[in-house]
């Protein structure tokens, strides 16, 4: 069901993040033009009184023809898609299915907050825990091993798929954040907090003037 729109999003979501590093902040024209970029790519969400329309932006369908898009709908069961002339793609779906859809994803990303912990792959993360809108976590590392690892990149993931969470929840994009408490598992306290996007903003431009 969701996975279908979930896997469209993720691969989007992978391949727009590398471009946005390449922006230049000397050229007003540029930025401007990858903002109106960011703005096409977002994804629309219309909670109606008796269905839901979620828009997907052309990029999401690049390797897609437009037949392959409409069997992939009826395939996943939604009453209705259209291929729009800016090549992005709206989906009609009951209110009961996209309730359906939510909790399916709902599912996913908890098994990939388990993952994280359970796979081995970040060692010095021991436990997460989230909120039911999943836009804050708490997380339990080993402070030292983690701050000299590069476990961090656990977060990156969370982010990803945390925010494609809240975009198919309807969330405006411009009002959506991730907050992460970081927390000693040692002495149990919080000793740092990350917001995304703001904290991942700040680390670009630091990293761009140095």
């Amino acid at each position: 069901m969701n996975k279908y729109l979930l896997s469209i999003a993720a691969f989007s979501f992978l391949l727009t993040g590398c471009g946005d590093k390449e922006e230049s902040k000397d050229d007003a024209k540029d930025t401007a033009t990858t903002e109106e970029e960011k703005n096409d790519e977002s994804i629309n969400v219309d909670k109606g009184l008796l269905n839901v329309e979620i828009t997907l932006p052309a990029t999401f369908f690049e390797e897609q023809t437009e037949e392959q898009i409409i069997a992939g709908a009826k395939e996943e069961g939604y009453d209705d898609v259209k291929v729009n002339e800016d090549g992005s793609v709206t989906y009609k779906m009951s209110k009961a299915k996209h309730t359906e859809m939510m909790d399916e994803l709902e599912g996913e990303m908890v098994k990939s907050v388990e993952e994280i912990v359970k796979s081995g792959d970040y060692p010095s993360i021991k436990e997460i825990s989230y909120n039911k809108s999943f836009d804050e976590y708490d997380v339990k590392v080993e402070r030292e091993q983690y701050e000299n690892s590069l476990d961090g990149f656990a977060l990156l993931g969370l982010v990803m798929t945390s925010s494609y969470y809240q975009a198919f929840d309807g969330k405006d994009a411009d009002k959506m954040t991730i907050t992460f408490n970081m927390i000693d598992n040692e002495t149990n306290e919080s000793y740092d907090t990350l917001i995304y996007p703001d904290d991942w903003e700040d680390e670009e431009e630091e990293t761009t003037t140095e």
